[in-house]
């Protein structure tokens, strides 16, 4: 079915234009095929988009084993999805590979190995049918992606626009994710300033480090925020890092989770012998038993003693509020010093349904607006690529074949 997306005005579409854009920035291969054209109503013209094909085939199960993402794994597993994602998508959009105007792909920030698989097969497209090739910012689709289900939003028009000649609204953008934690003031499209970053854990790494502590699955935000649904979040009291500083930290927190751990009596079940989780310290596991530790009780695989199962609720909820509790206190600081009426969220974590609701009432509570990216577009996806590269292409930008990818490629300065 195809997913109909009205463009902002000022991107003037005068004529049809297919693009398909991969992302494999790390472990999700990702396809998608957006069109860009012109719909007519009555005497009115007005910009749309559709999005043809959106696929993903997500690694989760080959590296929830080794407790993260193995580089070399994620690569091999690219190579085999991406030849049956192209054909899916073009499949599912009903157009061959000729149809296509522009190809594009992630080129950083991201793993080396499983970039070069996106870019190079982008590029290949590219030279073969003789189209333009565009490499983007994988952290540029995370920072546009409240913008592509509503891209009819009213935010984009011109009368709510500071810049009459802005192709995106002004605002303070929170990308929060595995790999990356940072705000962004955005003036316009590509005119971006950093505000404040991670200076050491993104806020996803932290949750998957003390998920492992717990003897959690993989990947640990949602683990997290499930068994953190039925606790208390005022129960410990964990560090708030950095309070007078843009910038963002999460180690100390995961690091007083881990000294807290004996002091409340959690230890580690020692019948878990087969949680892939636990790589390393006293209690790492040598098992060789690959199974899954999905397959497990929730108890079963939890530091947490069974007779006490609130306790790991609870230290859950206190872990996950001290962590947005500072994200939603400095987007909200940087909303007021940047002098902004928009507030965006995307990033993996921002699926969390608390974090959401916990940004929506700060934002209310200073008469701020938030836009968060849709759930499916909060986890690595070709959409939000698609979107932004249709965005470059629309502003006469094109990028070069022999661009090489960059894995540690900046948003901004």
């Amino acid at each position: 079915m195809v997913n109909e997306l009205k463009s902002p005005q000022c991107l003037n579409v005068s004529t049809p234009r297919l693009l398909l854009a991969l992302e494999t920035s790390c472990d999700e291969t990702a396809v998608a095929i957006l069109r860009a054209g012109d719909r007519h109503s009555g005497s009115d013209r007005q910009s749309s988009l559709e999005l043809l094909a959106s696929e993903v085939a997500s690694q989760i199960a080959e590296h929830e084993k080794y407790g993260g993402v193995v580089p070399e794994v994620a690569s091999r597993n690219h190579l085999l999805h991406v030849p049956r994602l192209l054909e899916l998508a073009t499949s599912k959009a009903k157009i061959d590979m000729e149809d296509v105007d522009a190809f594009a792909a992630t080129s950083g920030p991201g793993l080396a190995s499983s970039l070069m698989i996106g870019a190079s097969v982008a590029k290949g497209l590219a030279i073969g049918f003789g189209k333009p090739y565009l490499a983007i910012n994988h952290l540029e689709g995370h920072l546009l992606s409240p913008f592509v289900e509503s891209a009819s939003s009213r935010f984009l028009f011109k009368d709510h626009r500071q810049d009459a000649d802005a192709t995106i609204p002004c605002n303070v953008a929170l990308i929060v994710s595995g790999g990356h934690t940072m705000s962004i003031f955005v003036r316009d499209l590509g005119d971006y300033q950093i505000i404040g970053r991670t200076v050491d854990d993104a806020a996803g790494e932290a949750f998957d480090k003390v998920a492992k502590l717990l003897g959690l699955g993989y990947p640990g935000g949602p683990e997290i925020e499930k068994l953190a649904r039925q606790g208390d979040p005022n129960r410990f009291d964990l560090p708030r890092s950095m309070p007078d500083s843009d910038n963002f930290s999460f180690s100390g927190l995961k690091t007083a989770v881990r000294y807290l751990l004996p002091k409340i009596g959690v230890i580690p079940n020692r019948a878990d012998n087969a949680s892939p989780a636990r790589t390393e310290g006293p209690h790492a596991n040598t098992s060789t038993t690959q199974s899954s530790s999905r397959d497990q009780p929730r108890i079963a695989r939890s530091f947490a003693c069974p007779q006490d199962d609130k306790l790991l609720a609870d230290l859950c909820a206190s872990f996950q509020q001290a962590v947005f509790e500072v994200l939603v206190d400095k987007t909200i600081a940087a909303a007021r010093k940047f002098g902004v009426d928009l507030v965006t969220i995307s990033g993996g974590v921002s699926c969390n349904e608390e974090l959401r609701r916990q940004m929506q009432g700060a934002c209310e509570k200073e008469g701020l607006k938030l836009k968060a990216a849709a759930s499916w577009l909060c986890t690595d996806n070709a959409a939000m690529i698609a979107f932004a590269a249709l965005q470059r292409l629309q502003n006469g930008l094109e990028s070069d074949v022999t661009e090489e990818i960059d894995p540690n490629l900046a948003l901004a300065s």
